[in-house]
């Protein structure tokens, strides 16, 4: 009644630039996050600063967060797409 995988799973030649890519995002996405730390942390009232539409900027920027995050996921899937189209390119061509 059980049924196997839905897809066979080989090599992954793209794991060390996938890897890579993955890092630099974490590190892209750490450095945005630290800002809004650090204006908690040094600077919290202006976070209650009126910026677009009625938005403070903690809203503002917390929102810009989340879809900063989804954009790199979005991205992310994108380049390890591509990447691991070229990569079985070049395993079945050689």
């Amino acid at each position: 009644m059980h049924h196997g995988p839905a897809v066979e799973l080989g090599v992954d030649n793209a794991s060390k630039k996938k890897a890579r890519l993955g890092v630099w995002f974490f590190f892209l996405y750490l450095f945005f996050y630290g800002g809004f730390v650090a204006i908690g942390v040094l600077n919290y009232e202006l976070l209650s600063q009126e910026i677009v539409a009625g938005l403070n900027l903690a809203l503002f920027y917390g929102i810009g967060l989340i879809v900063f995050a989804v954009l790199l996921g979005i991205l992310y899937n994108n380049y390890c797409s591509r990447f691991e189209d070229e990569m079985n390119k070049e395993e079945k061509t050689v």
